[in-house]
């Protein structure tokens, strides 16, 4: 697609484009309280008003290709799964992986993560990590959006014993069953804050 580089007189001045602007806007402020009143009424119209989610006890459907919580995933025995080479961390372009390689006691592995830290706050979650991985030792699971922590900054930082210990609790279980421990975690957060 070409751009077009010059600018007509009325669209150097913006009002034509500031007045379409308000147009859209104010035409579904309306649409949207029309329908709410026909609803409010009881009069069942082919348009639904706006959708609210009352979150965590109603679940909206997450696509399949959704990219949710990240989990370091474990080998059979227990050990890491991850060798510390970087590419996760090379390929995420928000620059959130932290990784602090080490070596192993055992010289059959050439080293592993001392730390592996996310800055979730940073993270953009576009899934680049699991995709350079070539050990499938980061995963993110699908239907789950990230935690929900106090304000402290510090606590969206996602060391390595935190990933680990995701994978421990959601080893084995179903999208569904994965959801519904999701869900029930949000749920008792939420009545300790109240």
């Amino acid at each position: 697609m070409r751009r077009r580089e010059e600018m007509s007189f009325w669209e150097k001045l913006y009002i034509l484009e500031v007045l379409k602007g308000f147009s859209l806007t104010f035409g579904t402020l309306l649409k949207n309280f029309i329908l709410h009143v026909l609803n409010f009424l009881g009069i069942k119209t082919d348009s639904s008003a706006s959708v609210v989610v009352q979150y965590p006890n109603e679940r909206r459907a997450y696509p399949e290709r959704y990219r949710g919580r990240h989990r370091l995933t474990l080998k059979p025995n227990g050990d890491i799964r991850c060798t510390a080479c970087f590419l996760c961390a090379t390929a995420c372009p928000a620059r959130c992986i932290y990784i602090e390689a080490c070596e192993h006691d055992d010289p059959n592995i050439e080293k592993f993560p001392h730390r592996y830290e996310i800055d979730t706050l940073l993270c953009i979650y576009c899934g680049y990590c699991v995709e350079a991985c070539p050990v499938d030792a980061i995963r993110m699971d699908t239907g789950i959006h990230p935690e929900v922590y106090q304000p402290d900054p510090r606590l969206f930082i996602e060391d390595k014993e935190v990933l680990m210990q995701r994978s421990k609790d959601l080893h084995g279980l179903s999208k569904q069953e994965i959801f519904k421990h999701h869900q029930q975690k949000i749920q008792n957060l939420e009545k300790d804050l109240i």
